[in-house]
């Protein structure tokens, strides 16, 4: 789960669910801070012990809390090995969360939030996630000094919408949300593939566009 979820010394990993602590620990081992949420009080004192017991009490701490009550919004990282139904009662907060967070579930996926990756262990599936930016609703975007109209509709991270160029419509191609990275191409009123890429920061995009003709230039788009 945390090779899936590329876990670097510079992450903050946040494990609901704690059990015995041994995800929080190795997360630890592998230089990033750590925290486990556990519910029962007795598990949680024991993984503190495990914690303290492996030596990486600097980096890590088992919570005894309610996973439903406890802030993680500041987690770059989230894991949990929970019942389907908890997996589900959750999603709202971790969708509620920064774009780009990376978020591992073992064994239950989240329903109708299809996973980016699906990995299998000894017979046992992990699910990964991005969490996507929010990009939903109309925007008003300029590029090469002429303003344009984009409209995106949104189920999770699967994306689509149209572009309103001088009055014509036209379908966006290849549109595409990775966490706040965002990407779609379109053919304008002269034929070309245009292909924009940027990066979502609230209600507004900023990125490049370049032509299958040749040449680049920035975009920037307003969420109206």
């Amino acid at each position: 789960m945390l090779r899936m979820a590329q876990v670097t010394p510079s992450d903050y990993v946040v494990d609901l669910g704690a059990g015995d602590g041994k995800i929080a620990i190795a997360a630890a081992k592998l230089g990033a801070r750590s925290l486990g949420i556990e519910y029962n009080p007795d598990m949680a004192k024991h993984a503190q012990r495990n914690v303290e017991k492996a030596g990486v009490a600097a980096k890590a701490k088992i919570l005894q809390g309610d996973i439903f009550l406890t802030d993680f919004t500041q987690a770059t990282v989230v894991t949990m090995y929970l019942l389907p139904q908890l997996n589900l009662k959750l999603r709202p907060q971790i969708l509620a969360m920064r774009p780009g967070t990376r978020v591992v579930s073992h064994s239950f996926n989240m329903e109708d939030w299809e996973p980016d990756e699906t990995s299998r262990m000894d017979g046992r599936n992990a699910y990964f996630w991005l969490v996507p930016a929010k990009v939903s609703g109309a925007w008003s975007f300029e590029v090469g000094g002429e303003r344009h109209e984009l409209a995106l509709e949104q189920r999770f991270q699967r994306i689509s919408g149209t572009v309103v160029l001088k009055g014509a419509q036209a379908g966006l191609r290849d549109a595409n949300l990775h966490g706040d990275l965002i990407s779609f191409a379109f053919v304008d009123q002269a034929g070309v593939r245009r292909t924009f890429s940027g990066r979502v920061a609230g209600n507004r995009i900023d990125g490049s566009v370049r032509a299958d003709a040749g040449g680049e230039a920035k975009w920037t788009a307003v969420r109206k």
